[in-house]
């Protein structure tokens, strides 16, 4: 995925009111950016980090700007932070062939209505398999080098969707959860169990009914993320 504009660089003031994000610009001038992310965000807002914006294109929004990327304190590596970002980019990615488990299916549509008044991300047809449901789930959070972990706060809203997935599968189709880590920094993956144990259990549980779970990382750079390859459960 390219971003549709060049992002603006410029250095982290603060972020407040979970939304809100000021933001000192490298070309001259503070301004307040979009934080399109309603986790904690544990270790990725540190005022004085390195930050990118994207510009807005509608010129009736109010805010102007949507933060996108933050290198962390001294890290070489950047992090998407926009949790908006990654059902384009796994969808994307499934058509472009660089997720395997996903590949095959003549059909991609996204937001179709499942369980309980929820929406699934993507949903996979074929005629010659059964129905895929896939939930994807933006990963940000790392609090030890070289491992990912999700969530960064406590999820009632991801815990829900678990228990649907595995009535999914309960049905005779397919379900997948589709960890998404927008950092180039991680090799494995997690479940944040000291966050939020209940959601560690439940995916434990419903992948022992049939639920599949997988993680992949990403390249990212100030011109596009591109999700990159497969990392192992930890």
């Amino acid at each position: 995925m390219n971003f549709d504009d060049p992002l603006l660089p410029g250095v982290l003031v603060k972020r407040y009111k979970r939304f809100l994000t000021d933001v000192d610009l490298n070309d001259g001038g503070l301004v307040t950016a979009h934080c399109a992310n309603p986790g904690s965000m544990i270790g990725l807002t540190e005022p004085g980090s390195e930050v990118w914006l994207s510009p807005a294109n509608n010129p009736k929004r109010k805010l102007k700007y949507t933060w996108e990327l933050i290198r962390p304190g001294n890290s070489a590596g950047l992090v998407g932070i926009n949790s908006m970002r990654p059902n384009a980019l796994a969808e994307e990615a499934i058509l472009s062939a660089l997720i395997p488990e996903l590949e095959g299916y003549s059909g991609l549509k996204r937001e179709v209505k499942y369980g309980k008044n929820s929406r699934i991300d993507l949903f996979l047809e074929d005629d010659d398999r059964p129905d895929c449901y896939v939930e994807v789930k933006n990963v940000h959070l790392s609090r030890q080098p070289g491992l990912a972990e999700f969530p960064d706060s406590v999820t009632a809203r991801g815990l829900k969707h678990l228990h649907e997935l595995a009535n999914i599968v309960e049905s005779g189709a397919r379900a997948v959860m589709l960890y998404l880590i927008q950092r180039d920094d991680c090799d494995r993956f997690c479940t944040a169990g000291d966050i939020d144990p209940a959601y560690a259990e439940a995916l434990t549980e419903v992948k022992s009914k049939g639920v599949e779970a997988i993680a992949y990382s990403c390249q990212l750079s100030p011109q596009s993320i591109i999700v990159d390859k497969r990392v192992p459960f930890a």
